[in-house]
């Protein structure tokens, strides 16, 4: 029994000399993300992503915050893509897992009102995807790495004009979706703005779970637009694509940066080849730490990160800015969260992953957009960058 026991001890402190973290302060960050339901791709992308900056500051010993290293301690949520689940995982790394903050949720319809648990529970948030204005107005707990809606709709208005010499267009958007409908309406009052009060030829919407569109892409061929917008979600799109083609439709198609997935072109294929999409980064063509970033996530895991893993990166890296900037930590977690929301808010520039960064009094970055074509060989390349 005697020896059985030291053979037991001596394991244990083998395997505690080989972990460094084993008696190391940690830190804790929440991920409230979508790895299951509608797109788990997109929490697939955030993970592993999030995944690699905190192998990469753990193993150089950990982060540095005043005169203390800490251990990055990751704790992942899923919100399954659903709005109320996004409200219940926000409040589970709130008050079970006493994070410090939280990253995500993605998607607008999940982070509008995950941000508002946040706020509510002084707890600093920050999106990398949602560009909605809502999901960081009039919370000051609440941030994005993201540009917003107002922004990229005058993009996508301006760019389909000029590629297409377009004078109408038609939409079809999510209504359950707030970043589709949001974006939606942008796009449609500065299309009308710039080419008359009847430019948008059709305006139609889908509910949500909907997979047959033929109704409302049979209105919107019959009223022949330049071109259709479709700010939806990739794995809408590439059943709304398929079905227009089916119908007839030959035009060109404008999407948003929720066409950026990995999974795009393996659901759409070649129906979606040819067409453009405003987005975050180009990763077909990216140079520099970008072009580092991209090529270690796909040895690692396989497949090209779209633009929503590169945000990730970004939105924690600002997150860990914020907790390097402070003087400590204090081991009370609601005047740790203040300290880090003050700090996060101080942060006057970032260089990303996907660009350079300033945040304005909203906790929004300032940032340029990028428009992308998908070429014959199913990539998303570079076409034009737009600036504010």
């Amino acid at each position: 029994m005697r020896r059985g026991l030291l053979g037991v001890i001596l394991c244990l402190a083998a395997i505690l000399a080989l972990t460094p973290c084993a008696w190391s302060k940690t830190v804790k960050i929440g991920f409230n993300i979508p790895l299951t339901g509608d797109i788990p791709k997109v929490g697939e992308e955030s993970k592993f992503a999030a995944e690699m900056l905190r192998e990469d500051i753990n193993k150089a010993g950990g982060l540095k915050i005043g005169d203390e290293t800490y251990m990055l301690e990751f704790i992942y949520e899923d919100n399954e893509s659903k709005a109320e689940s996004a409200v219940s995982a926000g409040l589970k790394l709130i008050e079970r897992d006493q994070v410090i903050a939280i990253v995500g949720p993605n998607s607008s319809k999940q982070a509008v009102p995950a941000g508002q648990v946040a706020n509510d529970n002084r707890t600093p948030m920050i999106s990398p995807w949602s560009t909605n204005p809502d999901t960081t107005k009039d919370r000051p707990w609440v941030f994005r790495a993201a540009f917003l809606d107002p922004f990229q709709g005058p993009v996508a208005v301006d760019f389909a004009t000029e590629q297409f010499t377009a004078d109408t267009a038609a939409v079809l958007y999510a209504q359950a979706n707030d970043y589709s409908k949001g974006l939606a309406e942008i796009f449609k009052d500065n299309f009308e703005k710039k080419h008359g009060s009847d430019a948008i030829v059709a305006f139609e919407s889908y509910g949500d779970k909907d997979q047959d569109f033929s109704a409302q892409l049979t209105k919107i061929i019959a009223a022949k637009p330049d071109f259709i917008f479709l700010p939806n979600n990739y794995n809408e799109v590439a059943l709304i694509v398929k079905q227009a083609h089916d119908l007839g439709w030959d035009g060109p198609f404008m999407g948003s940066d929720a066409w950026g997935n990995s999974e795009l072109m393996s659901l759409c294929g070649d129906d979606c080849k040819g067409h453009y999409f405003s987005t975050h980064y180009a990763a077909a063509g990216a140079t520099g730490a970008t072009k580092e970033f991209i090529d270690r996530y796909e040895k690692e895991y396989g497949y090209q990160p779209a633009d929503v893993a590169a945000l990730t990166w970004d939105a924690t890296r600002i997150v860990l800015q914020g907790l390097q900037d402070l003087d400590k930590l204090t081991g009370n977690i609601r005047k740790d969260r203040k300290a880090l929301r003050d700090a996060i808010a101080s942060i006057e520039e970032i260089e990303g992953i996907t660009g350079k960064m300033k945040f304005d009094d909203e906790g929004d970055p300032i940032k340029c957009a990028v428009v992308v074509k998908i070429s014959d060989e199913g990539e998303f390349v570079f076409q034009k960058s737009v600036c504010p």
